[in-house]
């Protein structure tokens, strides 16, 4: 800890730097630090409390676009009150979400299903395929439109005659860039996995009526595995990263693979240089994180069938590696992260916060919880600068309706991770049946939205 003394120094020597080069030096520093420097003396105070450093703050650490389109998002009360160092005051204290059955408007909707793909491309929401009733695997592609601005409550479908890819479950589709993305593997009708790579892109007709092109991407003979129920996600805007699924005769894989769209489209395996990665596993999520080249992967189902809830980081930068975030937690705090689940959604929403929802444990129970994955405080902690783990994971309070006890769903934010979207799944059957573990598939939609006061 400095002495008095040396603080009177330092407060002396910043206090001949003028603003902007104080400023500079702000924006090196975490929010806790920049809170703990206003309090030295007013001077700093009201230059640490003005609106111009926190709107670069915001800017800093969750992209200027992203808080672009969180403007668009807010109420006319809403931007009379706003202030940027509220916005992350409140973002980092986030401790409850909303949520709303969408009404489905008009004659034409998705079936109910899960295990299918759900994306947002330019505020259009984008659903392919999955498994329904009777066994069947759909190639129905369908597209309704949300806008850019604030709170729905209901969801006009269209169905796309977009012909291929084949029915799937359980692929992986990714979004690249602004208006495209990457579909691949999944299981089929027969129950065969596929190991094919497609693109999706969207043609606007008029700004209410769009088209998806689907199309083989080619990628050369050097592709991983046919596999299902893996994990994917996008690093930057050229990279698909690719881990574990269940393989042919029902294998479990613990492979990682990167699709460069850099250039010419291709896979390569990743190897990493200590050899350590993440176990053989289905039904975990993949999460790239915001800024950076990086991902997160959380839960699963393991090789002998356990339901899992470990964390590992992927990081690209260099020779690619994993690294697994290892939580010490003491017996009575076992309850500050998620119980282990499969078939979960993991979206990264505003303020760089990961959060997962539903699944169902090793039993097939269902959840309906919603965890959020402070990332900034968990890189802190695997570099080792920060000592605990409070704040690392919080379980949210839910406000308003809940939705049924879900996993297998898919959903997805929009640009501004303000708002998430959710569909189908499968979920707990019918009361009436006698059976204790009945399922069913869903087909409703819900829109999830972070309560941030502000």
């Amino acid at each position: 800890m400095a002495s008095p003394s040396s603080s009177r120094i330092l407060t002396l020597t910043l206090d001949h730097l003028d603003h902007d080069h104080i400023t500079s030096i702000l924006l090196l520093l975490p929010f806790d630090s920049i809170v703990s420097f206003a309090l030295t003396c007013k001077k700093f105070k009201s230059l640490a409390f003005s609106e111009s450093l926190w709107e670069l703050l915001c800017r800093r650490d969750w992209g200027s676009g992203t808080i672009d389109s969180l403007l668009a998002t807010l109420s006319e009360n809403e931007r009379r009150e706003f202030s940027y160092r509220k916005l992350y005051e409140k973002v980092s204290m986030l401790g409850s979400l909303s949520c709303r059955r969408l009404i489905c408007k008009g004659d034409a909707f998705p079936k109910p299903r899960a295990s299918h793909s759900l994306n947002l491309v330019s505020d259009w929401l984008v659903l392919f395929g999955g498994g329904c009733e009777g066994g069947r695997h759909l190639d129905d592609t369908w597209v309704a439109y949300v806008g850019s601005s604030r709170t729905i409550s209901m969801l006009t479908w269209q169905h796309v005659n977009s012909g291929l890819p084949g029915g799937r479950f359980g692929h992986s589709c990714t979004l690249v860039g602004k208006n495209s993305f990457i579909l691949f593997g999944g299981i089929s009708d027969n129950g065969s996995r596929l190991n094919d790579t497609w693109i999706g892109q969207i043609l606007y007709e008029s700004p209410y009526n769009i088209k998806v092109l689907w199309k083989p991407l080619e990628v050369g003979q050097y592709t991983p595995p046919p596999r299902g129920a893996h994990a994917a996600c996008c690093i930057g805007d050229c990279m698909i990263l690719v881990h574990g699924g269940i393989g042919l005769y029902g294998l479990r894989l613990g492979d990682t693979w990167v699709l460069d769209l850099s250039g010419h489209a291709c896979w390569h395996q990743v190897a990493t240089a200590d050899r350590l990665s993440p176990s053989p596993r289905s039904g975990h999520t993949l999460t790239s994180i915001g800024g950076t080249r990086m991902a997160v992967l959380f839960g699963g189902r393991g090789e002998g069938y356990d339901v899992l809830n470990d964390v590992w980081l992927f990081d690209v930068e260099g020779f690619p590696r994993w690294k697994e975030v290892k939580f010490n937690l003491a017996p009575n705090f076992l309850n500050a992260m998620p119980p282990p689940r499969v078939g979960h959604s993991a979206s990264l929403t505003l303020g760089n916060k990961i959060l997962i929802y539903g699944g169902e444990d090793s039993e097939r129970h269902r959840k309906d919880d919603f965890w959020i994955l402070d990332v900034l405080h968990l890189l802190q902690y695997q570099a080792g600068l920060r000592h605990n783990t409070k704040g690392i994971w919080k379980q949210l309070n839910l406000v308003g309706g809940y939705p049924s006890f879900r996993a297998f769903h898919s959903a997805c934010t929009d640009l501004s991770g303000r708002f998430l979207y959710v569909f189908g799944g499968m979920v707990d059957g019918h009361p009436q049946l006698a059976e204790a573990n009945s399922l069913r598939f869903d087909g409703e939609s819900y829109q999830v939205e972070l309560i941030l006061n502000l």
